[in-house]
Formats: structure tokens, sequence, C-alpha cells
């Protein structure tokens, strides 16, 4: 979204009171946005690709491709020799070598793809060049003689062919997705002004950008802040950029203060790092400059790494792959436990098998569960008004109660007991945890036990790897013997 087409005007915005969690509650209604943020929230937003992950797989993809057709040509046209290791000594070298040499000029990154001409141009200038050292390196220790001419010339060619071939592919690919607006990452500025129309000009002046900015926000309501800051127009203020943020995709959140404003700063990260975004603030009016090294950059505007999105890029992939798989042969190990408990959880009391029940998932969006139903049903409570206590008349023999989304902490809502609740929502829920098999599971009546809870999965989520879940998944059985805190 470039400055011609923001030039809109936005329309006022709502003092609405505290923005109510969901619409079961009675308390204060959802926060109202102004007409124009909530029209841009609305717009259809693509499901993203993610740049490192596509030149990841690139990556990959090349090496092994070039390493298997050396190999290929090798069976083909010559015969088992005994300098065999020799050809498989230079075929890997040769794979390592154009991967390593296209990172270096630059190759995989995903901008180069828009322009075909200057891609193809540095793929051939890179393949040849390759070629060229390995022959120099093989006369030069004398190898020459033991490598066959047809291997060489037939390799070089087909390697041209395929690696030409794979960037066509990988330039249409990327076009494609640029057009669909899948390669997008999505901005909102946080901070109007002289600072914050000098943030949108410098990234507005980029060259191919893949930045759009979606709008500003900003907490000032005098003539510091207008209604439109160097194209952009102003959408609310940080509580209404945190209510946008809940309902349409934003990547990057860039804070244009100064960081001599440290108590504006602090005010707002402490309601901006709940958000799974990642957060910046920028640095390209500040008069106190760091070492490069302390910077990382948009574009050209050098900006200072406040929060990172939790598990993204290929984190996210290696965690989506493990759950779906690990959660698969959990399931199918808890079939016979699970019929058992269907039909215990019949006989037990009249009503259905199973309670359907919303939760809070990522990002505070609404999903719905389904458990074995543990409350007679005349009882359910699906708004969790009382929380299920030891000796409760309510439960059935039959297991545990999740807690819903009113539930509280003594008498307070879990997001008003503790400082930074929803932070947790930053990711995807799972099925254990690292609270769980530390004991600290079963009833939340009181705010230290909630704190806790949230204490063990903020530590989860900002400590992730796929060991930490391995490890989490195998000391599960061994947390669910423990039943003391369990009701």
């Amino acid at each position: 979204m470039n400055g011609n087409e923001n030039m809109m005007r936005a329309d006022s915005i709502s003092a609405a009171d505290v923005s109510a969690l969901v619409a079961q509650r009675t308390a204060a209604p959802p926060r109202r946005l102004g007409a124009l943020a909530r029209a841009i929230a609305a717009e259809p937003v693509p499901q993203p690709v993610s740049p490192v992950v596509v030149t990841g797989i690139l990556r990959a993809s090349e090496l092994i491709g070039i390493a298997a057709l050396g190999i290929a040509i090798f069976v083909m046209f010559i015969r088992p020799v005994n300098d065999t290791l020799q050809y498989l000594f230079a075929d890997a070298s040769i794979a390592i070598g154009t991967v390593a040499m296209f990172q270096a000029f630059g190759l995989y990154n995903v901008q180069t793809f828009r322009t075909q001409i200057h891609q193809i141009s540095r793929v051939v200038a890179v393949w040849t060049t390759v070629f060229l050292i390995a022959l120099t390196v093989a006369f030069f220790i004398k190898f020459e003689v033991s490598f066959s001419r047809v291997w060489a010339a037939a390799f070089y060619g087909t390697g041209m062919v395929a690696l030409l071939a794979g960037r066509c592919l990988m330039i249409s690919l990327v076009r494609r997705w640029a057009r669909e607006g899948r390669l997008v990452r999505r901005v909102v500025v946080v901070g109007g002004g002289k600072g914050g129309e000098a943030l949108i000009d410098a990234l507005s002046a980029e060259a191919d950008t893949d930045l759009r900015i979606c709008g500003l926000f900003d907490d000032r309501g005098d003539d510091r802040s207008q209604d439109i800051v160097g194209g952009i127009p102003k959408l609310g203020n940080v509580d209404d950029l945190v209510e946008f943020t809940r309902l349409t995709r934003i990547d990057l959140i860039l804070v244009s203060l100064p960081m001599t404003a440290e108590s504006r700063v602090l005010q707002m990260v402490k309601k901006l790092w709940v958000l799974p975004v990642d957060v910046r603030l920028a640095a390209h009016m500040n008069k106190l400059r760091f070492r490069p090294r302390a910077y990382s950059y948009i574009g050209n505007v050098p900006v200072l790494d406040i929060f990172d999105k939790p598990i993204a890029d290929w984190n996210m992939v290696v965690k989506s792959a493990f759950d779906r798989v690990v959660g698969f042969f959990i399931l199918l190990a808890a079939l016979p436990v699970m019929f058992l408990t269907a039909i215990a959880v019949k006989l037990d009391s009249p009503g259905p098998v199973f309670f359907r029940q919303k939760r809070y998932g990522f990002n505070n969006e609404l999903i719905e569960i389904w458990k074995f139903r543990s409350l007679h049903h005349a009882q359910s409570d699906a708004t969790a008004s009382t929380l299920v206590g030891v000796g409760d008349s309510r439960v059935t023999r039959v297991g545990p109660r999740p807690h819903a989304l009113n539930a509280k902490a003594e008498t307070r809502l879990y997001e008003e007991a503790v400082d930074g609740y929803f932070a947790r929502h930053r990711v995807k829920p799972g099925i254990t945890g690292w609270a769980q098999i530390n004991g600290w599971r079963g009833n939340t009546d009181t705010q230290e036990k909630i704190q806790r809870r949230i204490e063990h999965d903020l530590y989860y989520i900002e400590n992730w790897s796929l060991l930490f879940d391995i490890y989490i998944v195998l000391r599960t059985p061994f947390a669910l013997l423990k039943a003391e805190n369990a009701h």
C-alpha cells in the first residue's frame, strides 16, 4: 500500500469501555474500532508464505539435486573404478560450493526472484565459476587425469539446465505469491508526529519492498497526532491496536518513539507484548547511535528488537509437524481408553457423552473443544461461573474439567488476576504443557495458583525447542499418575 493509496481520512474512533473477552460475558461490551479500522481489518488476508522457509527449501533442494545429478551421471556413463571416492568427493564439493556461492551472491533472497534476467545471469555465472574452480583445483593437485571429461561436461551441461529450470519455476511461484499478497509483511506504525512521518517516508522510499503499512496508531489526541501521517491514516490508539491485531493478521509493529521517551515506550510495550507479532523500536530519529551490530534493519531503517513472534518460520514448521505426528500416535494409543471412558460416562449419569466448550486459542481466537463430560449434565456450568473444588457434588466419577472462558481466581477473572495473561495465547494451545507436568494443574482458585501456571506457560513460549516438547510429552504420563491437584 503506497502513499497515494492511503490518502483517505480516518473516521473518528469511538471511546469504548475496556474490551470484553467474549460475547458471553456480561461485563463491558467489546471494544469498538472506528469504521476505517474495521474496514481494513475486514479485508481478506491470504495465508502468508515464509521467505525463510522458502529459501531454506530451495537451498536444500539445490544441494541435494546437484549432488544426486552428479552421482546419476557417474552411474550412467562411468563404470565403477577404484577412484570412485574421488568422484563422490568432487560431486559433494561442487554441490556445497555452488550453494555457498549462491548464498554469498544473494541468490537466496526472495526479492531477487522478482527480476528474471538478473537471477538467470547470476546463476549461469556462479555455476560456471564453481566448475572452473573445481577444474583448476583438480589440475594443481594432479587429479585431472582421474576424472572423465564426459562426466564433467555432462555434469556441467545438465546441471546448468536443471538449475535454470528450478530457478524459473521459483521465479514463477514468487511472482504468483507476490500478486496474491502472500509475501507481504503487514505493518502498523505506533507513534505519529515528525518521527512517524519520517519513518513512513523512509519505508515508502524502499524499492521492491515487501511491506504494507496498514495504518498508524497513536495514544496522543492533540495537534501532535494528525488524522493522516505520511499518507497513512490514523486508526486509533494503542488499545485499539491490540483489538485490531486480534481481527486481522499483522506481522510487524514499528514503534516510532524516541528512546528518551522511556515512560511512553514502556507503557506501549506493556500493552503490545501479549500479541503474536514482531515488535521493533525504530531508531531512525535517535541522535544516540550504537554499533551497527546492535541494530537489525527494516530496509534501510535501523531498529532495535523488542519482541519476536514466538515459534516462527522453521520452528513453526517443525512444531506443526511434531504436533500432528505425535498427536496422531497418542490418539491411536488412547482409543481403547477413550472407548471405555465413553461407556463409563454414559453409565454414570444421564446426558451426552461429550461436552463442548468455548476456549481461547492462538491470538485470542475462540475455538471449540470437545471433552468427555465430567459434570452432571444439568449442572454443566459452561461459563465456569463456579470453579470445581475438592468433593464438588457436581462432578461425576470420570475425569477433570478444563477451565472455561470466565474462569476466576478467587473473585477475579484470570486476565485481571495475572499481568500479561493473554501473552500465553501467542502460540496455539496443546494437549499438555510445562505447567501441567510441574504440578500446576487442577484447581486455580487462588491468584498464586494461576500466576504460577502462567509463569510456566510463558517460560515454555520463550524457551521452546523440539527437545523441550519431546521432554514434556515423555513426562506427561508420569505427571498424570500424580492426581493430588486434579479433581
